[in-house]
């Protein structure tokens, strides 16, 4: 049933305080059933709905408010990722439009976005934790934005080179902050497709930044090259969308101007089960330790490594593999675009596929083997006059891209503790730098045209990661059932019934619990 208006905050306040004393748990009946839970470093969520469930919405009440949320965050998400990834390869499209930087100092130049993201990972994942979040994020993609723009300006190695460290750095906080937003609004079973719906743009970022970059190329350069062109286009263009973040994107469901007292009420109590917890400032050193001893973290990094090693490699050279094949530089611009039509479809099928069958590994098994398949392929027919079969082949090679927007929802679901959940993105976005780093180097100038040992490499990471990702299936059903093995001994120890423990769980969603630490956190395979 809807809560009327008189049921929203004030009512949950008093709820909340009247049970809690000092930061504990001390009515009678909590005294009976739980272990403390200390409130008073619980999530932010706790200042508006109290430590229990004092108020239900109906279905239809939630159903239309997904809708209200649907309208502007994953929208506003997938602008970010849009002119992030369309910023991160203006170098591809730059590399055959006159851009005055070849051989290995292309090579470096590349690599240089991937260690300044790899720098500056970790400072940026705690500076976002302290500040508001959506303000944040959208400060750093202005920032990106005027760098962009000032690659029209630089000649040199070095002025490329540290205009592409710099930007790596502005651009370290954007996956972080995306999940973490994602993670707070949806619930479990709505955030892999979400997090497609960003993602996605990986894959229109390709056919649209395709033709842009093939329209420019038209230009006489009289007045300024095309590569110059598009690094200001693109700049701008990132600049629009840090003002449009600034303006509208929420920080949290707490601060979420567009939402009235009472959604912003519903929209915390429609995540409370998932046991995820919303945001809070408060660093917690016990929460990083756990997060660098949990198995499961070192697998997702191993995972996220292996997964973006060719992603390095294709989004600096996928054009100029193309162009191997016999083609123009215009068409290798024009022939791309499919690819990125191949990546959007199989990104939105794997998210959707993730959320309904609740699953994260088994999908990402879909898009690992097309991967595997192009890149036997490209080896197998390297040399050949097949032009259709290699470009078949390098088109369903990208369907790679789709697991790593897995490992995002992965993290999204899997992880409870504001610090620790931002640890583990922070970790994980360290080894995509560090695997994009990787990836640029497998593509040598001395193997140019045929890139075999690139190619061969591609193949091999991509067959260990899919042996991987059944791994960490089987690593998080054992831990479900040692969940449910600990909570049926509770409850035959205490005496505690169905709706015992409900209250329980309900009473341990925000406190800002690690899902170690939190017993009923149910961990998504």
């Amino acid at each position: 049933m809807t809560s009327s208006p008189d049921l929203k905050s004030n009512s949950l306040h008093r709820s909340s305080a009247e049970d809690v004393k000092g930061g504990t748990l001390v009515d009678e009946k909590s005294d009976r059933l739980s272990t403390s839970i200390d409130i008073q470093h619980g999530d932010e969520a706790l200042r508006l709905i109290g430590i229990d469930r004092s108020v239900q919405f109906s279905d239809e009440y939630n159903a239309k408010l997904r809708r209200k949320l649907d309208m502007l965050i994953p929208p506003l998400c997938a602008a970010v990722y849009f002119t992030q990834f369309l910023d991160k390869t203006s170098l591809n499209y730059a590399s055959i439009m006159g851009l005055p930087i070849f051989g290995q100092k292309y090579n470096l130049v590349s690599l240089a976005f991937y260690l300044g993201f790899l720098v500056w990972e970790f400072p940026t994942v705690y500076i976002s934790q302290r500040l508001r979040l959506a303000k944040y994020l959208g400060a750093n993609i202005i920032a990106w934005g005027v760098i962009l723009m000032l690659h029209a300006v630089g000649t040199s190695f070095q002025a490329f080179f540290a205009l592409r460290f710099l930007l790596g750095m502005c651009e370290a906080c954007v996956a972080p902050s995306l999940i973490l937003i994602v993670g707070m609004f949806y619930k479990k079973n709505e955030q892999a497709s979400r997090i497609a719906w960003f993602y996605v743009m990986n894959g229109l970022t390709m056919i649209f930044g395709g033709f842009v970059a093939y329209g420019i190329t038209f230009t006489d350069g009289r007045v300024l090259a095309p590569f110059k062109v598009i690094y200001i286009l693109l700049g701008g263009l990132a600049i629009l969308v840090g003002i449009c973040v600034l303006i509208w994107l929420p920080d949290s469901p707490v601060h979420a101007r567009f939402l009235t007292q009472e959604e912003r009420i519903a929209a915390l109590e429609r995540v409370r089960d998932d046991q995820g917890g919303t945001e809070n400032k408060t660093f917690k050193r016990h929460q990083m330790i756990e997060a660098f001893t949990d198995v499961r973290t070192w697998l997702v990094v191993l995972s996220t490594l292996l997964t973006t090693i060719p992603n390095g490699a294709l989004t600096n050279f996928s054009n100029i593999v193309i162009k191997s094949f016999g083609y123009t530089s215009k068409q290798a611009l024009i022939l791309g675009t499919p690819a990125g039509a191949v990546a959007a479809v199989s990104t939105l099928f794997v998210g959707w596929y993730s959320d309904k069958t609740n699953e994260r590994m088994l999908p990402m098994v879909f898009c690992l083997v097309p991967t595997i398949v192009g890149s036997a392929m490209l080896i197998g027919l390297n040399g050949t006059s097949h032009k259709g079969a290699l470009l078949f082949a390098i088109y369903i090679v990208g369907t790679f891209g789709s697991a790593l927007s897995l490992i995002y929802a992965y993290n999204a679901s899997n992880t409870s503790g504001h610090t620790k959940k931002s640890t583990v993105n922070a970790m994980t976005l360290v080894a995509f730098s560090v695997g994009n780093m990787i990836g640029t180097e497998i593509f040598q100038p001395k193997n140019a045209p045929a890139y075999i040992p690139g190619k061969v490499t591609i193949m091999v990471v991509i067959i260990v990661q899919l042996f991987l990702s059944f791994v960490l299936r089987w690593v998080n059903l054992r831990l479900n059932k040692r969940k449910q093995e600990q909570i049926a001994e509770l409850m035959s120890r205490k005496g505690w019934s169905e709706a015992d423990v409900q209250r329980e769980r309900d009473r341990h969603a925000f406190a800002d619990l690690t899902d170690k630490e939190n017993v009923y956190f149910v961990y998504t395979a």
